[in-house]
């Protein structure tokens, strides 16, 4: 399968971005993975890809705050964000003001990250 989606993943946990950009590259996903929030923006704003995954704990700039430094220049860019310890429902963590695509939960299969993956680009259609 060779999709042509490109996927950019900003995590600060490089074990898992790794893992999950290798699966989503078996997938025919291009992937990139940045664990530094001001290389990530420089990166997006040259070339946005088509769906960003964003970590909500980092260390330095938190995800929520990297969301809002995102939707200052690009206010359609689907993102969803991701963590251990997030709530899967968006309007209960007040990240819906930032117009969030959805949540992820790392602690969850990776094929609900694809299940999100596929209704969030089908929708962006």
């Amino acid at each position: 399968m060779d999709n042509k989606h490109r996927i950019f993943l900003i995590d600060d946990e490089q074990d898992f971005a790794n893992s999950m950009a290798f699966w989503l590259q078996t997938r025919g996903y291009t992937v990139t993975v940045e664990d530094d929030c001001e290389n990530a923006l420089k990166m997006i704003k040259q070339d946005a890809p088509d769906l960003i995954f964003l970590d909500v704990v980092m260390p330095g700039v938190n995800g929520l705050a990297m969301l809002k430094r995102i939707r200052e220049f690009n206010e359609t860019i689907p993102i969803i964000m991701m963590s251990s310890f997030i709530k899967e429902s968006k309007s209960e963590d007040g990240s819906n003001f930032y117009n969030v695509s959805g949540v992820f939960n790392k602690g969850h299969d990776l094929s609900k990250a694809l299940t999100l993956i596929k209704a969030v680009l089908d929708n962006k259609k």
